[in-house]
C-alpha cells in the first residue's frame, strides 16, 4: 500500500485533479502526461474509505511514473472525507481556545488530532495533506476564520509544531500555508484578489513568524497565498521571487517544497493566462503548480510545462512521498484520538476553501 523510503522517481512539476469517484479515459491520458507529478482528491473523488483507496490505487496504476496524491484535510471545513473510514475533525481555532484554557492538554490534543488526520490518510495510500494551516486568526478574513488556529504567532508555531509532529509520526509530511499569511486581508482569494497593504516590516514580524518557527522544527513544504503586498512585491506571493526566493530560500533557509496555490482562483488571474501563471510560479521559485477544478486549464498547463523539469524541485518532490513509520498505532491510541475529535466537533459538518 505505502511506500518505502527509498527516493521516489517523480517526473512532472503539475498536480492535478480526477473528475470523480472512477478514473475516466480523460483523466487517464492526463495522468500519463510527463509534466503530471501529483494529483490532488476532493469531496467528490469520495464514497466511502474502500472507494477512496480504489481510486487511489487506480491513480497509481494508470501513470508510468509514481504520483504524489495529495487532499485538502485540515479538519473543520475543509475536510474532504467525511463518513466511514474518516474522523471528523475539529477546525484548528479549537485548540487555540483549549489552549487559551489549558494550554498543554491543547498541545497534547494537536498533536493526537495531526496523528489522527494523517494516520488515517496514510492507510488508503495518500502522501500528504496541505496542513497545518499557519495564518493569524485576526478575525479578519471569512475564507481563513477558525482554520487558523490562534491570533497570537507563537501560539499558532506551538500547536502547529504539535500537530505536525503527530504528522510526521504517521508517516506524512506537512506543508504549512499560506505563505506569507492570508489572515489580515477581508478577501477570498478563490473570490477575488486581495492585498495587503501593512508594511513589511509588520509581516515579517507577526504573519512570517509560524512559518519561520515551523521551518527549524523541520516544515517539509509551504504554499504561498494568491496575496499581493505592496510593501515588498506588486506580484502576489505565488509568483514572487522576493517572497519564495528571497525571504522563505534565502533568509528564512528553507530547503523544502514549495507547492503554488491553485492556479485557477481569481487571485492568480494577475498573473495572466493558465499557461503563464504556471511559468510565473515555477519562475518565482514554486516547485510543483495546482491546476483544479478545470481540465481545461489542466490541459493548457500541462502542455506548457511538458519541457519543464527542474532536478532540484523532482528531489524535493520525491521527499514528499508518504512512509512507513515505527510510530505508535495502537487501537487504544486511536480510540483516545476520535474521543478528542468526537469531543470537539460534535454535529459540525460542510465544507469550503
Amino acid at each position: 500500500m505505502s511506500h518505502d523510503n527509498t527516493p521516489l522517481a517523480i517526473r512532472g512539476q503539475v498536480m492535478l485533479d480526477v473528475l470523480g469517484t472512477e478514473l475516466t479515459d480523460e483523466d487517464r491520458a492526463r495522468l500519463a502526461h510527463p509534466a503530471t507529478g501529483g494529483v490532488i482528491l476532493f469531496s467528490r473523488n469520495y464514497n466511502s474509505r474502500e472507494q477512496v483507496a480504489e481510486l487511489v490505487a487506480a491513480i497509481r496504476e494508470a501513470s508510468p511514473d509514481p504520483l504524489l496524491i495529495s487532499v485538502d484535510h485540515e479538519g473543520g471545513r475543509v475536510q474532504r472525507f467525511r463518513g466511514e473510514g474518516f474522523t471528523q475533525l475539529p477546525p484548528m481555532a479549537w485548540l487555540g481556545k483549549r489552549y487559551d484554557e489549558s494550554p498543554e492538554e491543547a498541545l497534547d490534543e494537536s498533536e493526537l488530532l495531526g496523528w489522527l488526520m494523517a494516520t488515517e490518510l496514510r492507510e488508503v495510500d495518500i502522501d500528504f495533506s496541505y496542513a497545518p494551516v499557519l495564518d493569524l486568526g485576526l478575525g479578519v478574513c471569512d475564507v481563513i476564520g477558525d482554520r487558523a488556529f490562534h491570533r497570537d504567532p507563537d501560539v499558532i508555531a506551538r500547536l502547529a509544531r504539535r500537530f505536525m509532529r503527530g504528522m510526521h509520526d504517521a508517516g506524512m509530511s506537512a506543508v504549512g500555508k499560506h505563505f506569507p499569511g492570508h489572515g489580515a486581508v477581508v478577501e477570498d482569494s478563490h473570490l477575488a484578489l486581495p492585498i495587503d497593504q501593512r508594511e513589511l516590516e509588520v509581516i515579517l514580524d507577526q504573519d512570517v513568524s509560524p512559518f519561520r518557527q515551523l521551518i527549524a522544527y523541520g516544515l517539509d513544504g509551504i504554499m504561498p497565498a494568491h496575496v499581493i503586498y505592496p510593501a515588498a512585491d506588486q506580484n502576489a506571493a505565488g509568483f514572487s521571487a522576493f517572497w519564495l526566493r528571497e525571504i522563505l530560500r534565502d533568509r528564512l533557509g528553507f530547503e523544502g517544497m514549495i507547492f503554488s496555490d491553485d492556479l485557477t482562483m481569481v487571485a492568480a488571474e494577475s498573473a495572466g493566462s493558465y499557461s503563464n501563471r504556471a511559468t510565473a510560479a515555477i519562475e518565482a521559485g514554486c516547485d510543483m503548480v495546482l491546476v483544479c477544478n478545470n481540465p481545461v486549464a489542466a490541459d493548457e498547463v500541462l502542455e506548457a510545462m511538458r519541457d519543464v523539469v527542474s532536478n532540484e524541485s523532482l528531489l524535493r518532490l520525491a521527499s514528499m512521498a508518504g512512509s512507513e513509520t515505527a510510530g505508535s498505532n495502537s487501537d487504544e491510541i486511536m480510540a483516545h484520538a476520535r474521543q478528542v475529535a468526537a469531543a470537539a466537533c460534535p454535529g459540525e459538518s460542510g465544507e469550503t476553501a
